[in-house]
C-alpha cells in the first residue's frame, strides 16, 4: 500500500506487488507497528534483474567485468516521517544482506532524473550510460551503480556519527556505527546458519 501510494503521488503508472521469488527481500522500517519505508533488494540470478528490462546492455557490461550485481528496488517512505536514520537503517540493512549475505560487489538502482543527485552526493552512486524510459512506470530513468568496497569503506569512515558530523555531504553517518554493524552481521549469520526445523 505504501509503495503505490508514494508511487502513485509522484505520477508513476504500475501497481506494486511483492513477489516471492526467492532471490528478493522486501525491508520494512516501522513506527509504532506501522510501516514507514520500504525496499526491496533483489540479487542477481539466471533470470537477471529487473533492470535488466531497460538496461540489460549496461549490466551485461558490469556483469562481463566480474561484478556480482544486486539492485534496489521499491523504495517508498512516508514523507510524514522526517528521519534520516530510519531511511539510512533501511539501506544499511540491505547493503548487509547484499555483501555479507549475498557476497555481492556492486548495488544498482534505476532512479528518475530527479532523484539522481541524491544518490550521487548523498551515497555515492554513479550514473552508467544514458537516461531510458523505463516502461514499468512510464517515466524517465537512470541506472545508478556504487561499489560495495566504496560503501564499506564510508561506513567504517562515518558510520554512526551523525550527532558529531558537522558540514558532512553524506548519508553515511546516519548509517549504523561500524561496532553496531558487526554485532547485526553476526546476529544475521548466526540465523542464516541454524538448521531448518
Amino acid at each position: 500500500m505504501l509503495i503505490n501510494k508514494m508511487y502513485a503521488w509522484r505520477g508513476y503508472a504500475g501497481t506494486h506487488h511483492f513477489s516471492d521469488d526467492p532471490n528478493r527481500i522486501t525491508l520494512t522500517a516501522t513506527d509504532k507497528g506501522d510501516v514507514v519505508g520500504t525496499l526491496t533488494l533483489g540479487m542477481d540470478s539466471e533470470i537477471g534483474l529487473v533492470a535488466d528490462q531497460v538496461f540489460k546492455d549496461e549490466l551485461d557490461e558490469l556483469r562481463r567485468s566480474g561484478a556480482h550485481l544486486c539492485e534496489f528496488t521499491k523504495l517508498a517512505f512516508d514523507p510524514a516521517v522526517r528521519s534520516k536514520t530510519a531511511l539510512a537503517n533501511l539501506f544499511h540493512l540491505a547493503v548487509i544482506y547484499a555483501r555479507d549475505i549475498h557476497q555481492c560487489t556492486d548495488i544498482v538502482i534505476e532512479v528518475n532524473p530527479r532523484h539522481r543527485r541524491f544518490y550521487e552526493y548523498m551515497l555515492g552512486f554513479r550514473r552508467i550510460g544514458d537516461m531510458k524510459t523505463n516502461t514499468r512506470v512510464n517515466a524517465p530513468a537512470y541506472l545508478l551503480r556504487v561499489n560495495l568496497a566504496f560503501v564499506s569503506e564510508q561506513i567504517a569512515k562515518h558510520g554512526g556519527s551523525f550527532s558529531t558530523a558537522v558540514n558532512e555531504r553524506s548519508f553515511y553517518p546516519y548509517f549504523f556505527s561500524p561496532r553496531e554493524e558487526q554485532g547485526i552481521i553476526h546476529r544475521l549469520l548466526s540465523i542464516d546458519e541454524q538448521p531448518a526445523h
